[in-house]
C-alpha cells in the first residue's frame, strides 16, 4: 500500500486526503453528469460571474451545456426539504477572458444544505481552513454580504452595481466619489473610502471596521456575526498555523444569491484565488428549495505544484510599467516618493530592471498587457489606464487613481453625420467590450469593426458611422471634422494589485501605496 501511495502525484495525494477529511465529517460523495440543460445557467448567469458557457444541441433538440459550475447542478438535483451533506470532485469548463479560451478546471468542494445554523458555518469555515492547509501556506479571507447590503441601503438601486465594483476593486476614490454624488454626509463618504482599504489579520482590523461602519447598522450587525464566527474558530486548537484568517471587504458576491458569510482562499504557490465559498440561501429560493446552504469549491489545478520563485525572488516587488511616456512618469513618481532608486532604467533594449537596494523589479510592457501581467501574478503591482481595465475586465485590485493621463472614452462622429435608426449603427473601435456594453445599455444595435490605430480615419472613409475612442484634448477630432456625441467613461492611470500578492505582500505594497499617495 505504501508503494502505491509513493507513486501518486502530489495533487492526487492531496485529493485523497481531502476526500478522507470530508468523509470524516459526514459528507458523502456526490457524482453529476458532465452537462445540464442550458436554461439552468442562463437564468443564473450572475451567480456564474457571467462566465461563458459551452453549449450543444441534444438528440431531443434541447440546448445543453457543459458544466461551468457544480453548485447549481447540486441545488437543482437534490430533493427539497431534505438535509444534505455532500462533497464532489468534478471538472467544470469556464471561459478565460484574457486568453479567450475555455479551460477545464478540476474542482473539489462541499455543500451543506439544511436549515443553516452558526455551527454549520463554523464547520464549513473550519473545513475550508483545513483544506487550504493541506495545500500550502495561505490565507482565508472572510466578509459578509450583509455588510455590502447595509452600505447599499444608502444608495439608489441604480448605483448598487457601482458600489459592488468599488468594494471588489478596493477603489477608495470610486467609493468616495459615489458617496458624495449620492448625497451621503462628508463623514459617511470619507469612512466608506477608508473602509474599502481595510484588510488584514481579522483580530487587528475588526475594531477599525466597526468604527467606519458606525452609521451603517445593518452592516454592523453582519460584522458582529463574522466576529462571533472568528471567536469560535479561535478557540479551536486543531487548526493549522500556516493559514491566516483575514478580514477583507473586497470579497463580494451577488446579493441576489448570497445571504451571509463570504470567503475566499489563497495559497502562496498559486497567483490566484483557489477557493470560493459562502452562504447562498437565496440561490435555493430561486430554485424553489426551502433549505439554506453553505459551501465552497476549491480549484485543484494548481494544487501540488512547487513554486518556481526562489526565496530571493519572492522578497522582490514586481512592478509592471507601460512602455513610453506614462511609464517614465510613473517611475519618476516612484523615485520622488523614495520608493525606487534613481537611474535604474538603462538606455538599452532591456525589458527587466532590478533595484537591488529597494528589492524592486520593473517590467516594461505594452500598456494593454499590464493588466494581464498583474492578473496572472507575473507582476505584483502595475499601472494601467482605466480604459484598459474596463475593456479587459481583469480580476485585479484597483487601489489608487494616480490622476495622470486623464482623458475620457467617448463616441464621436463627423460633424454633419445624421444617424439612421433603420439599421444597426456601424462603430469602429479598439474597445469592443466597452462599446458593446454601452450601446446595449441605450438599446442600440451595432455592427462593430475592431481597429488598432488611426480610429478617426474610419468615418472619413465611410468604414463606419461613428467611433468609440479615447479623447484627451479633442484636437485630433476637430482637425478631422469630428465631434464628440456622447461620453462613456472617464479614464486615468490606475495603480492595480494582484489578488494573491495583496494577501502575501500587503505590508510592503501598503508602504508603496501610502508613499505614492503623498505625492499626488
Amino acid at each position: 500500500m505504501d508503494q502505491l501511495w509513493d507513486i501518486l502525484l502530489p495533487k492526487e495525494k492531496i485529493e485523497l486526503q481531502l476526500r478522507k477529511l470530508y468523509r470524516e465529517h459526514g459528507f458523502r460523495p456526490y457524482h453529476l453528469n458532465n452537462f445540464e440543460e442550458y436554461q439552468l445557467y442562463q437564468r443564473n448567469l450572475n451567480f456564474l460571474r457571467n462566465t461563458g458557457v459551452i453549449t450543444f444541441t441534444g438528440n431531443d433538440g434541447r440546448t445543453m451545456a457543459l458544466k461551468p459550475d457544480v453548485t447549481l447542478s447540486i441545488v437543482k438535483n437534490l430533493p427539497n426539504n431534505q438535509p444534505q451533506r455532500v462533497y464532489y470532485v468534478e471538472d467544470v469548463y469556464r471561459h478565460d477572458s484574457q486568453a479567450g479560451e475555455y479551460q477545464k478546471i478540476n474542482q473539489i468542494g462541499i455543500e451543506l444544505i439544511d436549515k443553516i445554523q452558526p455551527k454549520d458555518e463554523v464547520e464549513v469555515l473550519k473545513l475550508a481552513w483545513q483544506s487550504l492547509s493541506l495545500v500550502g501556506e495561505g490565507t482565508l479571507d472572510v466578509s459578509h454580504i450583509g455588510i455590502l447590503a447595509g452600505i447599499c441601503q444608502k444608495f439608489p438601486e441604480s448605483e448598487h452595481e457601482k458600489v459592488v465594483v468599488a468594494m471588489r476593486m478596493k477603489s477608495s476614490h470610486a467609493m468616495t466619489e459615489l458617496a458624495e454624488k449620492n448625497g451621503l454626509t462628508k463623514e459617511e463618504s470619507e469612512n466608506l473610502g477608508k473602509l474599502v482599504r481595510v484588510a488584514g489579520h481579522f483580530e487587528k482590523k475588526i475594531c477599525r471596521a466597526e468604527e467606519l461602519l458606525a452609521n451603517f447598522p445593518e452592516s454592523l450587525a453582519s460584522l458582529k456575526e463574522l466576529k462571533n464566527l472568528f471567536d469560535t474558530l479561535s478557540q479551536m486548537d486543531d487548526l493549522s498555523s500556516n493559514i491566516r484568517m483575514r478580514l477583507d471587504f473586497s470579497v463580494v458576491n451577488d446579493a441576489d444569491y448570497y445571504s451571509g458569510l463570504l470567503f475566499q482562499g489563497f495559497i502562496k504557490e498559486a497567483k490566484e484565488t483557489i477557493l470560493y465559498g459562502g452562504r447562498y440561501d437565496r440561490l435555493l429560493e430561486k430554485e424553489h428549495k426551502n433549505q439554506g446552504a453553505v459551501g465552497y469549491g476549491m480549484n485543484l489545478n494548481h494544487v501540488g505544484k512547487t513554486a518556481h520563485e526562489t526565496t530571493e525572488q519572492t522578497e522582490f516587488l514586481n512592478i509592471a510599467l507601460p512602455k513610453g511616456r506614462m511609464g517614465d512618469a510613473i517611475y519618476q513618481l516612484l523615485t520622488q516618493a523614495g520608493i525606487a532608486a534613481e537611474n535604474i532604467f538603462e538606455d538599452n533594449r532591456k525589458l527587466i530592471f532590478e533595484d537591488q537596494l529597494n528589492q524592486l523589479r520593473f517590467f516594461l510592457v505594452k500598456p494593454s498587457d499590464v493588466a494581464i501581467y498583474v492578473e496572472h501574478g507575473a507582476a505584483d503591482i502595475g499601472v494601467v489606464g482605466k480604459d484598459i481595465l474596463l475593456e479587459s475586465e481583469a480580476d485585479v485590485i484597483e487601489f489608487l487613481d494616480l490622476k495622470m493621463g486623464v482623458c475620457k472614452l467617448a463616441v464621436a462622429a463627423h460633424k454633419d453625420y445624421q444617424e439612421d435608426f433603420s439599421r444597426p449603427l456601424r462603430v469602429s473601435t479598439k474597445y469592443p467590450k466597452i462599446t458593446r456594453k454601452y450601446f446595449e445599455s441605450i438599446g442600440r444595435s451595432v455592427e462593430l469593426i475592431q481597429l488598432h490605430g488611426s480610429i478617426e480615419l474610419a468615418p472619413l472613409l465611410n468604414l463606419s458611422d461613428v467611433i468609440v475612442d479615447i479623447v484627451e484634448t479633442g484636437t485630433t477630432l476637430k482637425e478631422n471634422d469630428l465631434e464628440v456625441t456622447a461620453d462613456i467613461a472617464q479614464s486615468s492611470a490606475r495603480l492595480i494589485i494582484n489578488q494573491a500578492a495583496w494577501r502575501f505582500k500587503q505590508e510592503r505594497i501598503q508602504k508603496v501605496i501610502e508613499n505614492v499617495r503623498k505625492q499626488l
